[in-house]
């Protein structure tokens, strides 16, 4: 998650008091014209519980979704289905070759001092163990210096990477980074202490990365509880032996796709305003917040739209990604394949950081671009989201972002309650109010709508 600093508002709210004291005009005029119909699209998304049952039935019916999966096959098909039952337009789902990780059992136990089982959760793309699984003694580490530190008492042993959670873009480099620089040191397999707050006793997986051309170890989430009993035993004296089993291994790559439906621009439809969220998820829990949820209220806002009569200037897009979770293979996907109109792309919007109140919504661009931004901002007002801060971004429209220079937005939830739940068994449909998704719904109606409908386009 890229957080710039709140420091870059400062001119940008300058430049709008000075130019309106020149102009003698309120600035707010200009998005007058746009009140009426972002009321309307307000209105209709906080009516009901449209959004938040729809996204019931995506996780009730399909479940967890890896984007090899056959649950992943069966969402693309009713997405798709469900995308054309709404009136979207040129509904489409483009094959994306996606990598096929299998889980297979897992389990982890200490022998010593006393044995006891031990919550976790293979990393995505962990090697597996010996078939009978593999048992050494655990050395718990704080960092990768403190790994370096250790020198070749590591040697043999299951390294520990015992780092409190501070926030995810800090901490996550020891998931993805731990086995490759445990492995280097000799360690013949290595627990992460989950990223996120503690929670139940509750593991937490993700991507795990390798070192290219070089064997990897066994990789394992632990849950933080239990990585606090094996650091007090072993501050205490004690020996901590472990036995680990993964069964983790690659199968044959997978035809999957990106769920594509669009409302198509009345005077400028090759100008395209990007929304969307990844349909896969880890293969725990139901993948709701990550990112059932940022399919949902972004594909809702198309659907807002059309059940208003609103078809705006440029064209509206949203986009279901898949393999966002274990490769991106459909974010580069889409950018390959609208390389050449990267350009004309107006807005990115991604949604996959969870609806939890409070929820904000961050903006990347030029001052220029903020400038308009913040102004549509004050459409938000009534459901409490006016000001737009800084954090714009996000895995899935990054290639495109990168490839077109194109303005890019984030919704992001509460990340205090998100990364309790986030890839865990625990992130299920129970955890999201309706409420929390109508509003995220509503706002990304009124943005997108409005970014898709002024007469000029957002400024690079």
């Amino acid at each position: 998650m890229r957080l710039p600093t709140p420091t870059i508002w400062a001119p940008a709210i300058a430049l709008v008091c000075l130019t309106a004291a020149a102009s003698g005009q309120s600035t707010a005029s200009w998005i007058d014209a746009y009140r009426a119909d972002a009321s309307r699209l307000i209105e209709l998304a906080t009516r009901d519980d449209f959004a938040w049952q729809r996204l019931a039935t995506l996780t009730d019916t399909f479940g967890s979704r890896m984007s090899a999966s056959e649950n992943m096959a069966r969402a693309v098909v009713w997405a798709t289905e469900a995308m054309k039952a709404d009136g979207l337009e040129n509904v489409r789902a483009e094959r994306v070759t996606v990598p096929n990780w299998i889980r297979g059992a897992e389990s982890a136990e200490i022998l010593e001092p006393a044995r006891h089982a031990v919550v976790v959760l293979g990393l995505g793309g962990t090697v597996a163990t010996p078939p009978g699984g593999l048992e050494a003694e655990v050395v718990p580490v704080s960092s990768f210096a403190d790994l370096k530190a250790k020198g070749t008492e590591v040697k043999g042993r299951i390294v520990l990477f015992d780092v409190g959670y501070s926030t995810y873009a800090e901490t996550v480099t020891y998931r993805t980074g731990g086995a490759r620089a445990a492995s280097e040191a000799g360690a013949v397999a290595v627990l992460v202490r989950s990223v996120g707050p503690i929670g139940l006793r509750t593991p937490h997986t993700g991507a795990v990365t390798y070192a290219p051309g070089r064997a990897g170890i066994p990789a394992l989430a632990v849950a933080g509880e239990d990585a606090n009993r094996i650091v007090r035993l072993t501050r205490a004296g004690r020996r901590v032996r472990m036995r680990l089993v993964t069964s983790g291994h690659a199968g044959p790559e997978a035809a999957s796709a990106n769920v594509i439906g669009e409302i198509v621009g009345r005077e400028r439809p090759d100008e395209v305003v990007l929304v969307g969220g990844h349909l896969d998820s880890w293969d725990v829990g139901t993948g709701a917040s990550d990112d059932g949820v940022g399919c949902v209220i972004t594909w809702e806002a198309l659907r807002l739209m059309k059940q208003l009569g609103l078809r705006p200037r440029r064209t509206v897009r949203v986009v279901l990604w898949t393999n966002e979770e274990h490769g991106l293979a459909g974010a580069n996907a889409y950018a390959e394949r609208y390389a050449a109109a990267a350009g004309n792309h107006v807005l990115a919007l991604e949604a996959d950081s969870g609806v939890f109140t409070p929820a904000t919504l961050g903006f990347t661009g030029s001052l220029g671009a903020r400038l308009l931004m913040s102004q549509i901002g004050t459409l938000l007002a009534p459901i409490g989201m006016q000001d737009i801060g800084p954090g714009g971004g996000g895995a899935d429209i990054g290639p495109i972002v990168q490839a077109g220079n194109v303005p890019a937005m984030a919704y992001l939830g509460d990340p205090n309650r998100y990364f309790v739940i986030h890839h865990t068994a625990a992130d299920t449909v129970e955890r999201i109010t309706p409420q929390e998704v109508s509003k995220a719904a509503a706002a990304i109606a009124v943005v997108a709508y409005v970014t898709a409908e002024m007469p000029e386009r957002l400024p690079r």
